[in-house]
């Protein structure tokens, strides 16, 4: 694909516009269709934060050359592979003796297979295979993550090597993840791209493969999952599968169908990885310019002060997203994910700072900054949340002893527990 071809953007069974890239030139644009336009149907998909603009014209963009938007807008970018995916899109490529690939192929390859609702064509099509084996793809993902040899002296070209590759390479984050769906009523496991359908449930699995790190990580998410739910923090429903890997259900998957979905990042612009937009009084903000109710607003504090409490220091803009309403034209708040103890317990960390400050504060964050927020924003009772967020910290522990975590790593979580009042 030469590095001026465009690429078509559908959303809900429509061409909604077509995305460039020129990368010698470090430019992308976005131009509508116009029929879609003269529909004036869907008009807030893209709310006015800044980047999109809804017009007729073709929109230029130079300002996203960088590693966390690759240089498209940042709508399009929240459909690119993260770390991880990144990981194994690499290896699956190098299996295939193909050294780059440019964004707009990378596009290509999600294809309809993304997060979210937003869909690319041209495709580029990827066989189908139905059948998943979880220890199989444990193996050979192990040896794509041993980076000591290259793919070709690996014999990663196996038929796994490819259900990995479409099932693990549009899931976010660092973590080895993979997107399934179960059948409901069989229990058949088929990869999760290749139904979106309401006889199935569809999964994002966080695979326990690096047990070299000396605790259980995602059976460490699943207990503070529990905690979540108790304190009244949404969450889509999840459990382990063979007691250690960690499974959502997926919230841009509901009642069947595909839901348009939005990190805070990709909404605004804002890049993750930088300090000068990463605030949660940023995140309030956005959420009160997209008419949020207010509940979800409350909601959101109550998650601010549980990852401030538990250690959930990695709250950056892609872990808040946003879930749009194709009948009421509007956005929610998505329910919570990746909340968890952020950090090796068995590592000790001196001045670990916050991905989101508060208050203009990364680390040490008191009461008097909590409240302040909680002030600008008319949050009610901010104390009682407080409190009563603290009051889970005995049952965790509890958890951590029922699902035999380590005791050295539950005795470093109890310590770090910050007890803001």
């Amino acid at each position: 694909m030469a590095s001026n071809e465009i690429m078509n953007v559908n959303l809900f069974g429509q061409e909604i516009g077509r995305i460039g890239l020129d990368e010698d030139q470090k430019r992308s644009s976005f131009q509508y269709n116009p029929t879609f336009l003269e529909s004036n149907t869907l008009q807030n998909i893209f709310p006015n934060t800044g980047v999109l603009k809804r017009t007729e014209y073709v929109q230029l963009f130079s300002q996203f050359d960088n590693e966390t938007f690759k240089g498209i807008p940042p709508q399009f970018a929240d459909s690119l592979p993260d770390m991880f995916g990144s990981i194994i899109f690499k290896a699956w490529l190098d299996s295939k003796d193909q050294k780059y690939i440019s964004v707009l192929e990378q596009l290509a390859y999600v294809g309809n297979r993304g997060m979210g609702a937003i869909e690319y064509s041209p495709s580029v099509k990827i066989q189908e295979n139905a059948s998943i084996d979880l220890n199989e793809i444990i193996d050979v993902l192990k040896e794509v993550l041993n980076l000591k040899k290259t793919t070709k002296q690996k014999n990663l070209d196996s038929q796994a090597l490819i259900n990995i590759f479409k099932i693990g390479t549009s899931a976010g984050g660092a973590r080895p993840k993979i997107l399934i769906s179960e059948e409901k009523e069989t229990g058949k496991v088929i990869p999760g791209d290749l139904e979106v359908s309401d006889k199935y449930n569809h999964y994002l699995v966080k695979l326990a493969i690096d047990e070299e790190n000396g605790y259980p990580r995602e059976v460490v998410e699943y207990c503070y999952y529990q905690i979540i739910k108790k304190i009244g923090i949404r969450m889509m429903d999840s459990k382990l599968i063979e007691d250690r890997h960690f499974a959502t259900l997926r919230f841009d998957r509901q009642d069947g169908e595909k839901k348009h979905v939005l990190t805070a990042s990709g909404m605004t612009g804002w890049d993750y990885k930088s300090p000068k937009e990463s605030s949660y009084e940023n995140l309030f903000k956005l959420c009160s310019f997209l008419k949020i109710p207010h509940a979800q607003i409350e909601e959101l504090f109550k998650r601010m002060v549980f990852n401030i409490v538990y250690g959930n220091v990695d709250d950056h803009l892609k872990n808040h997203s946003f879930i749009y309403n194709q009948q009421g034209d509007n956005w929610e708040l998505s329910p919570a994910y990746d909340i968890t103890f952020a950090l090796n317990p068995l590592i000790n960390f001196n001045n670990t700072k916050r991905a989101l400050s508060i208050n203009g504060k990364r680390s040490n964050i008191k009461l008097k900054d909590v409240f302040k927020l909680a002030d600008d924003f008319t949050i009610k009772n901010p104390e009682g949340v407080v409190r009563n967020i603290l009051s889970y910290k005995d049952e965790l522990i509890n958890l951590f002893e029922e699902h035999d975590i380590p005791k050295l790593v539950s005795e470093k979580i109890a310590k770090s527990i910050v007890e803001l009042i």
